[in-house]
């Protein structure tokens, strides 16, 4: 008998009929490439994908089967050797490195497993960083890195450097700086691989909460059975290709 909290992506028509209009990401028969001594590999054949505003979806896959290289893409940190991949309207592979850039800066979140904190810098500076990058006024960022402080519960923190802090605060520092400029998407890639399963369980239910309130779009690459208990949507990658595609119903249970 099937999981009557899962139902495979392409018979969930109705799910999405609704949200149809408003797709951030839209893929097309990708396929990427990487030079490999005297020939290349194949790290994408041919991949087509819809992810829909306020989706809290997870790239699902063992090493080498091609999710950060996805993420990387939809990240425009690289382009397709072939096919069309837009996010936000935007075609990827005829971005400039100008345009890309701006594309990141203005609508896009990262969050790494390494936290990529700057470790002489408080917390506030921080999160304070990618605003500083957009040329808002002070009083303007000021309100917007207490907001983000407090949605992840570091306002106590504030003066604190990264190497005073646990790895837990570190990885909430990491999504306070990449939820401040409120991006339509955020990228996580492993972004508990370095914490304990209390850390995890409370930053997971963090980005779910923001998920919800702010209805920002999250994008995962993990292989995490502890992250993929939390998604809404399970895409699983095998050999470059997306081998299973299935939505997690809401229930009392996952909510």
């Amino acid at each position: 008998m099937p999981d009557p909290q899962k139902t495979d992506f392409r018979s969930n028509t109705l799910f999405y009929t609704d949200m149809e209009n408003s797709a951030i990401i839209a893929i097309q028969k990708l396929v990427k490439r990487f030079p490999m001594g005297q020939g290349e590999f194949t790290a994408l054949r041919g991949v087509d994908l819809t992810i829909r505003k306020g989706e809290f979806t997870g790239l699902i896959g063992p090493s080498g089967s091609g999710k950060t290289t996805l993420l990387n893409i939809v990240g425009s940190l690289d382009v397709p050797s072939e096919g069309e991949v837009r996010v936000l309207d935007k075609s990827i592979g005829s971005l400039s490195a100008a345009e890309a850039a701006r594309l990141r800066k203005g609508s896009l979140g990262f969050i790494f497993q390494s936290y990529n904190l700057l470790a002489v810098h408080t917390v506030y500076e921080n999160v304070e960083f990618p605003l500083l990058l957009l040329k808002l006024p002070s009083e303007e960022r000021k309100r917007m890195v207490m907001d983000a402080l407090e949605w992840v519960g570091l306002t106590g923190k504030i003066k604190s450097k990264p190497p005073q802090l646990s790895g837990g605060e570190c990885q909430r520092v990491a999504i306070a700086r990449a939820m401040v400029k409120r991006p339509s998407l955020v990228l996580a890639d492993e972004p508990t691989a370095n914490l304990d399963a209390a850390n995890s369980h409370h930053i997971l239910q963090t980005m779910r909460k923001l998920n919800a309130e702010l209805g920002t779009t999250f994008l995962f690459a993990t292989h995490d059975d502890k992250v993929i208990s939390y998604l809404r949507r399970k895409i699983y990658l095998l050999d470059g290709k997306i081998d299973k595609d299935e939505v997690v119903l809401q229930s009392a249970s996952n909510a």
